[in-house]
């Protein structure tokens, strides 16, 4: 069967302009135009939207996307075992949130008794699994299991009123290190109180702080690209910006 934009974006239930911008960046390329201009759809890439849908739904951005679809190696029911394994995640995930909601409703309305660290056991829960998932293996390889083991045992042992500093340290964070990239001196004032107040995030999750282990976290930023693609997200050459000011802050070039 085929398709024009207009029903296969009824079909797929997405719009006729992101369609017509899938296939101006080359990710669904329709299977040919008619005699009357109108893009045409075969089977072929209703299976593709299909796989470029259930990969926007997982969170992966759309150059990831192409790169993987578009791939003379792609194998289809290899990536249908993928999202099937990483949907049942995200319910376990989902599942425990529900939980923990269902728990705070029931301490709201004086059915038990709910200590304020269980009220962000499930937050801080799926915090960890869902760094363990994206950059676990690496970082265990870089400094080990019971380091890492440590700093998931610190966060899930934080207060509230810890929780929530981490979180305005990071949003500060954020806004110097922009500031400073805007410089372009990683050596300059707002850049080294970007790396100061990196390094003040970073006791809130490590028990201990060494200089090495700083600077070598600032280099993964940049050689792991789904770090550089968080600190690059607005405004690119950012994660290496940061790195360069953290190993003048600590005086160790990696």
């Amino acid at each position: 069967m085929e398709y024009t934009v207009q029903k296969l974006g009824r079909l797929a239930g997405v719009s006729s302009r992101t369609l017509r911008y899938y296939d101006e960046i080359g990710i669904l390329k329709p299977a040919r135009i008619n005699s009357s201009g109108y893009r045409i759809y075969g089977q072929k890439e209703v299976d593709r939207l299909q796989q470029i849908l259930f990969y926007r739904e997982l969170g992966v951005d759309l150059n990831r996307i192409k790169e993987m679809v578009t791939s003379p190696t792609f194998d289809a029911g290899e990536a249908l075992r993928e999202h099937h394994e990483k949907l049942l995640d995200k319910r376990k995930q989902l599942d425990k949130l529900i939980a923990n909601v269902e728990k705070t409703m029931a301490w709201q309305e004086g059915r038990i008794e709910m200590k304020d660290q269980e009220k962000f056991a499930g937050f801080k829960r799926q915090l960890i699994e869902e760094n363990e998932k994206k950059y676990g293996k690496e970082v265990r390889e870089k400094y080990g299991e019971e380091t890492v083991n440590k700093s998931n045992r610190k966060l899930m042992n934080m207060s509230q009123a810890e929780y929530e500093e981490g979180t305005r340290l990071a949003e500060a964070l954020s806004d110097v290190l922009a500031e400073a990239f805007r410089t372009g001196d990683p050596a300059g004032e707002l850049a080294q109180k970007a790396a100061a107040l990196h390094k003040q995030w970073l006791m809130f999750y490590w028990d201990d702080y060494s200089p090495e282990a700083h600077a070598g976290l600032a280099q993964m930023y940049v050689d792991d690209e789904r770090f550089t693609a968080h600190y690059d997200k607005n405004q690119p050459g950012t994660a290496e910006f940061l790195r360069d000011a953290i190993h003048i802050y600590t005086g160790i070039n990696k």
